[in-house]
């Protein structure tokens, strides 16, 4: 197992705490000053009173127009991100079980990294900018309201969990690459659900793709996530020896 990291700097524990996460107990692969700094990266988000902001609020009626349709419902589905949960979210895409139990090593490569793009890469822009939420600004429930309260009080840009979502897609994508398409049309339908559910602008989600590249490419150059991909790599081997057999 590689060697993870629970340190951080005084100033990413208040940007951690000030989301709500310990960053005492959250496994991670990158350390604060080795982690992409979402404010350098980022442009700010578009002003609400800019062009750019009527592709965001298009957008944003198009996601409430989806939500009574099958699509709204993978996006409910997808507004469960539970840490264990995530891995499961890309379950069909990657063509074989990514739980705890059935695929160790990818699992934990998963669940490691997630706070290296979810709350590490987005935290600085996050609370500088403290943009608003779509569900906030036009005060209309969302499609899963019992994160309300909790999202209410978050910045907006970048998203989080989009950083999550494609970041692993670009992973798992390197581990199974006869199956890259499927797995990163799963990665973008996890941001694309973000803006249905009513989370976040479109604009939140273009910036977090680029965190989530910004991300991956620094993982690459860290010694403990590269053994764990090598790691991941042979598990992903066995599993295809295993189906063949």
């Amino acid at each position: 197992m590689p060697l993870l990291r629970y340190t951080c700097s005084p100033l990413l524990l208040s940007l951690l705490f000030s989301v709500g996460v310990s960053a005492e107990t959250v496994p991670h692969y990158l350390t604060a000053r080795e982690a992409p700094d979402s404010l350098t990266i980022l442009p700010p988000p578009p002003a609400f009173d800019s062009v750019d902001f009527l592709r965001d609020k298009a957008l944003y009626d198009w996601g409430v127009a989806q939500r009574r349709t099958p699509r709204g419902k993978l996006a409910w589905q997808d507004a469960d991100v539970k840490a264990e949960n995530i891995p499961l979210l890309f379950t069909q895409a990657f063509g074989y079980p990514l739980s705890k139990e059935q695929a160790p090593e990818i699992y934990r490569l998963m669940i490691t990294m997630k706070e290296d793009a979810g709350t590490w890469a987005t935290a600085s822009a996050k609370k500088h900018y403290q943009r608003i939420r779509p569900f906030s600004f036009y005060g209309v429930p969302t499609c899963r309201q019992e994160d309300e309260k909790t999202l209410a009080g978050e910045g907006s840009y970048p998203s989080g969990h989009t950083t999550i979502g494609w970041a692993l897609a670009l992973v798992l994508a390197e581990i199974n690459p006869a199956r890259q398409q499927e797995i990163l049309r799963r990665g973008l339908e996890i941001g694309e659900s973000r803006v249905i559910c009513g989370y976040h602008w479109q604009s939140d989600i273009d910036a977090a793709r680029i965190m989530a590249a910004a991300v991956v490419a620094r993982l690459h150059s860290n010694g403990p996530f590269s053994q764990q991909m090598v790691k991941a790599k042979q598990e992903f081997k066995r599993l295809t020896a295993g189906e063949a057999q």
